[in-house]
């Protein structure tokens, strides 16, 4: 037989300006509304077939609104893709493990410090290996915080509240959090024994793949003025977080998908991939999701703040100075991987919608009440990490991002290339040599992860955060670069 000929879905696209292109509705059966992908020309070019295919089988979901979309760093997922974003009505619609991911609120934080790069840069190499020692990495790592079964359930209610109250941290930390750090929607009893099993002895555990806690510096500001207002300037050494809900989540998901499986059917939902299991919104099956969803979620949060706590107690032991002194404030924790309730202004009515975003940030404006109130003058933060040894960016929130994206941006640089690839092209002590070269200190579990992790297996950060800054859905405010890497 022939080889079957695959057509080039790229070929579809109408151009809406240099960074908008749309999946015609009648691309394929079903489709209920078109896609929307935000892109450069540039970053079109790298753009999979699945990644599209993907992004139009979401726009055939029962309830959606005005656009299935996928941000510039998307890349094929599973069910949706990994940089998607999709909105369905509260009462029409459906959720979908899918649309959130398996890693529920894989998520960044990043803290300030008074600290110069000039100060820090000497020392590194050391500091990288104490933190990489304090803060357990890796599959299957184990914390060394024995969590209580009522502390679980406690942290899969609450959060980072309950890591705050348990302490690890101030309450200054929750009101830099998204959602201050916890979803009041979760509901423990909708979270298998099995899920708890694994994520018991995992709090304060910084996972593996992309997961990293990094050493930076400010080397460049956009914005004075919101700099000034998220507490950062030129030169100033930061630490970013960037991990999830460990196998919690992971088997939340894993539960659900089963269950969303059979609801599908149950409610007579057609679906162009198995993969975008799905129920209604409001379904018992929809809601058990949510409530389980929303503790791993809380448990993520819990999770970045233990981490947060051990940091800074690392910091403080390092240069001998408190907490107050090296000035080790949270600028900012947000969701990568999450589905929320959300009141939306959609062809000028106000509806609550499932907001789902998957590989995808919020990035709410000047004004939103969800924004803490020490930036709604300027909008939220958005924290767009890089790849290891390449830059990573903080943004603010514009109004645009509640016209275009539902309140959206993109979540990081986006991989071009599979982990398996990597390690097939890369060797991981050849990486971490150039990164050296380079004054990145690096340290993980194995070289094999820092193959996996190469800098050039993701797309040019820069160009990612060009598409949504030149959009105004987020704006850039500083650019900040590796120091040091711990990997898991």
């Amino acid at each position: 037989m022939p080889e079957e000929i695959k057509i080039d879905a790229r070929s579809i696209l109408k151009k809406v300006n240099d960074y908008t292109w749309d999946i015609p509705q009648d691309y394929k059966a079903g489709m209920r509304v078109p896609g929307r992908i935000f892109v450069s020309a540039p970053l079109l070019a790298s753009l999979e077939h699945d990644t599209i295919e993907q992004t139009a089988n979401v726009a055939t979901l029962p309830g959606i609104q005005k656009y299935a979309m996928a941000m510039p760093d998307a890349h094929t997922g599973y069910g949706f893709p990994i940089g998607g974003v999709a909105a369905f009505d509260r009462e029409t619609g459906i959720i979908s493990p899918g649309g959130v991911g398996y890693d529920i609120n894989c998520g960044v934080r990043i803290i300030r410090t008074n600290l110069t790069a000039d100060e820090v840069r000497p020392g590194m190499k050391e500091l990288i290996e104490r933190l990489f020692h304090e803060i357990p990495s890796g599959v299957g790592s184990k914390s060394k915080l024995r969590a209580s079964d009522r502390e679980l359930t406690d942290a899969f209610l609450h959060g980072a509240k309950w890591a705050v109250e348990s302490g690890y941290g101030t309450d200054g930390d929750l009101k830099h959090c998204e959602e201050n750090g916890y979803m009041d929607a979760a509901d423990p009893s909708k979270v298998s024994e099995k899920a708890r099993k694994r994520g018991k002895p995992q709090f304060g555990t910084l996972g593996s793949g992309n997961h990293f806690l990094e050493v930076q510096y400010v080397d460049r500001v956009y914005d004075d003025k919101v700099a000034e207002v998220f507490g950062l300037s030129k030169g100033q050494v930061t630490v970013m977080i960037h991990c999830g809900s460990r196998g919690a989540g992971h088997q939340i998901c894993t539960d659900h998908l089963g269950i969303l499986e059979k609801a599908t059917r149950k409610y007579g939902i057609a679906l162009p991939d198995r993969q975008l299991a799905c129920a209604p919104a409001e379904s018992p099956e929809g809601q058990a999701y949510f409530g389980a969803m929303a503790s791993a979620a809380n448990y993520a949060w819990a999770n970045r703040q233990v981490i947060t706590h051990w940091v800074r107690e690392t910091f403080t032991n390092f240069f001998g100075r408190d907490t107050d002194e090296l000035g080790m404030e949270l600028v900012y924790d947000v969701a990568h991987n999450v589905a929320k309730l959300e009141e939306h202004t959609i062809n000028g009515k106000k509806r609550m919608v499932y907001v789902h975003r998957k590989g995808a940030t919020r990035s709410f404006p000047p004004g939103h009440p969800d924004v803490p109130e020490a930036y709604r003058k300027v909008g939220q933060p958005v924290l767009i990490p890089g790849s290891m040894g390449t830059p990573s960016f903080v943004l603010h929130g514009r109004q645009e991002a509640m016209e275009l994206t539902f309140g959206s941006a993109c979540h990081g640089a986006g991989r071009v290339a599979s982990r398996a690839a990597a390690k097939r092209e890369f060797r991981g002590e050849t990486i971490q040599k150039e990164l050296a070269d380079a004054g990145i200190s690096v340290r993980a579990t194995h070289p094999s992860v820092i193959a996996e992790e190469a800098p050039a297996v993701y797309k040019a950060s820069e160009d990612v955060v060009d598409v949504v800054h030149q959009l105004d859905i987020a704006r850039k405010v500083v650019r900040v670069m590796p120091l040091g890497v711990a990997k898991g």
